[in-house]
């Protein structure tokens, strides 16, 4: 069984042989120890660093040296579109308040399909229309974010502080 446990930059192998491609829901792209199967047939291991997130063209390598492109596989998700920016901000504040992850998207919103979730923004004015989509939510602040840009790469959509002083009001000057 091949196995996967090293993720490579596309910059550096922009003219890597892609040998086969792992198509996963974003479930499992989340998952740090997986077993799959390629686009070939082929079963495959993937074992990386606990808290890695595999993005939609990702390129993963192994003992062999073959590189596999990690492909996000469509799933049930809701694409949620308003009216006005307003609303759609608003129906972004209640889901980060739940703790929903969320893609953000060019006038829109992407989420996993989830009835109660669905309830509420049609109570907030939203369109909620039911799609098969590959589904890449944002990775959160300190997450190391995937990029908005052409350059293809993973980076942290704030910087992330080594130790955090929280300052309170009763605190001295």
């Amino acid at each position: 069984m091949l196995t996967l446990h090293t993720k490579i930059s596309p910059v550096d192998h922009a003219a890597a042989n892609i040998a086969a491609r792992l198509v996963l829901p974003y479930e499992l792209r989340e998952k740090c120890r997986l077993r799959a199967t390629l686009d070939t047939g082929e079963d495959v291991a993937v074992f990386t660093v606990r808290g890695t997130v595999l993005r939609d063209g990702d390129l993963l390598t192994g003992e062999d040296k073959r590189v596999v492109k990690v492909v996000a596989a469509p799933e049930p998700t809701y694409k949620v579109t308003c009216a006005d920016a307003h609303t759609l901000l608003r129906c972004a504040f209640h889901l980060g308040n739940r703790h929903t992850q969320a893609q953000v998207g060019d006038g829109f919103l992407r989420i996993r399909a989830d009835a109660v979730l669905k309830e509420m923004l049609a109570g907030l004015g939203a369109r909620v229309e039911e799609e098969q989509a590959a589904f890449e939510p944002e990775s959160g602040a300190y997450g190391g974010g995937h990029a908005h840009h052409d350059d293809g790469g993973h980076h942290p959509l704030a910087p992330i502080p080594l130790r955090q002083k929280i300052h309170r009001p009763s605190d001295p000057k």
